[in-house]
């Protein structure tokens, strides 16, 4: 196990995407003396230049121009193989139905988005001429996507649907892979809860059966003796190396002791090599529960490097929601995702002060002067072996965020979302990882829709505008969403 905290921790998504080009064999050989060829060369061109737009957002699985039913056979087991994230399906023109029936029948469950290419204008100037005709063959791809389209509900299928030049639908098509890249990875997942559900918030329960089933993420129990184990079996070689490492990257406050120091390093990097030893994709940490602090003395104040370095994270306060979205935004994203709760609303300056007491990911780079090492001032005064013990104090960025929450109905699940401004300001709330946040219209009316909808207090915060993505990735697996930024709006 390494203990650097590392550089720059945001890395670029790059989801798997089938490329599915559906040709029509009774053009194939059309054109061959022709000045630009036959129809099947004009349409390998075609895949080139597309292969490689797509390559730009997306690491695309292709398995040659679909045409006979070998060819979707192969297909499939093309995909399948190379565990794509989603299949983008275009029509070379127009097409016999039982290439395509043919897929959607025997395709297994993945994400399908049917995209018809445009033209700025028609490639040809007279149908007479040979070469001419091919072509115009050649561009009929909406007559294969309005062919195709009808089979996709009669098989119970479902397809995002993008029409337009590559140029002006990329943004939408790479917004699709993320979130299908998000909801692959989500099935995959395994998930770690130490130790519990956290008894004050019985809201943020979710059933751990109906979460693999509908979800995906395995949930493993681990206990508090296991995170004693491991704390224990952290040298004090490797937690005074942490302790530098943190130390030489962040402003220590003064009255930080170098004993618990240790001790909260320590404990940090315990919960680092349990993640490891499990294979976690996400740790869930009840880290306010009595039993933490009889056991460890303390609650791990770190956010060890590794965990974005293996695509993981880890959230405080045992909520499984909180584990799903954040991971889910870290997926999509790549970015740096925090936890937050909403404190209170000042209307004088149309803001809202949010943020979170625990591990909070300040991993990043280009936030190193945004976090102090403090003492762990609320439970400072209390009687645990470590009482007061440091961690990284984080004042979030300043900038656009998007707020996601996750939590369980009834046995269904829904994301309930908005944007606001990060404002600038100084560290104010001791023990807290936070900041002060200004929504684009009335800070009251969103607490009167985020109350109105029913959530808890727990969201994930990311940079940006994430709320297509969060969109799409409801859509695709089935939850509710709310865009609370859309008044009165729920897709």
């Amino acid at each position: 196990m390494r203990t650097g905290t590392g550089d720059g921790m945001r890395q670029p998504v790059r989801p798997r995407v089938g490329v599915l080009l559906v040709g029509c064999p009774r053009y194939r050989k059309l054109g061959a003396d022709t000045e630009r060829g036959e129809y099947d060369a004009r349409k390998k061109q075609f895949a080139e230049g597309f292969l490689r737009d797509l390559g730009e957002i997306a690491e695309p699985v292709y398995p040659g121009i679909v045409y006979e039913r070998e060819d979707v056979q192969r297909a499939i087991r093309h995909f399948l193989e190379n565990t794509v994230d989603c299949i983008v399906c275009t029509f070379l023109s127009w097409s016999q139905d039982y290439a395509w029936v043919r897929f959607l029948r025997d395709v297994y469950d993945v994400p399908l988005l049917s995209y018809v290419p445009t033209l700025s204008r028609a490639e040809y100037d007279d149908t007479r001429d040979e070469d001419d005709f091919i072509q115009f063959l050649s561009n009929g791809g909406l007559v294969g996507s309005l062919v195709g389209s009808g089979s996709v509900p009669r098989l119970s299928r479902t397809a995002e649907v993008l029409v337009g030049a590559f140029a002006s639908v990329k943004e939408r098509i790479s917004s699709f892979a993320r979130a299908a890249h998000a909801r692959a990875r989500l099935r995959g997942a395994r998930f770690g809860l130490v130790a519990n559900y956290n008894e004050l918030m019985w809201s943020t329960y979710i059933d751990p059966y109906n979460m693999f089933a509908r979800i995906g993420p395995e949930l493993h129990f681990i206990s508090y003796a296991e995170l004693k184990h491991e704390t224990d079996a952290v040298s004090d070689e490797a937690a005074a190396a942490y302790v530098r490492e943190l130390s030489d990257r962040y402003t220590v406050e003064p009255d930080v002791a170098p004993e618990l120091f240790l001790e909260s390093a320590r404990a940090s990097l315990a919960l680092a090599n349990m993640r490891e030893g499990h294979g976690l994709d996400a740790l869930v940490l009840n880290d306010v529960d009595h039993e933490l602090f009889e056991t460890i003395g303390l609650r791990p104040g770190f956010y060890h490097e590794s965990f974005g370095a293996n695509d993981a994270v880890l959230v405080p306060e045992g909520d499984l929601g909180a584990g799903t979205i954040v991971y889910a935004l870290k997926r999509m994203t790549g970015a740096q995702v925090n936890f937050a709760e909403p404190f209170y609303v000042e209307e004088a300056t149309n803001s809202f002060a949010a943020g979170h007491a625990g591990p909070n990911d300040h991993t990043d780079d280009s936030v190193r002067e945004l976090v102090r090492v403090s003492r762990d001032v609320r439970f400072a005064k209390t009687s645990f072996r470590f009482a007061g013990a440091p961690f990284a104090w984080y004042r979030i960025a300043p900038g656009p965020k998007t707020f996601a929450h996750f939590s369980e109905v009834d046995g269904a699940y829904k994301i309930v979302s908005f944007t606001a401004e990060s404002l600038p300001g100084k560290h104010q709330l001791c023990s807290y990882s936070h900041s002060d946040f200004r929504p684009a219209g009335s800070v009251t009316a969103l607490f009167e829709r985020v109350i109105s909808v029913g959530t808890t207090q727990h969201f994930a915060v990311v940079d940006g505008d994430a709320r297509a993505d969060l969109a799409r990735l409801a859509r695709l697996s089935g939850f509710a969403f709310h865009d609370l930024d859309r008044e009165g709006q729920t897709t």
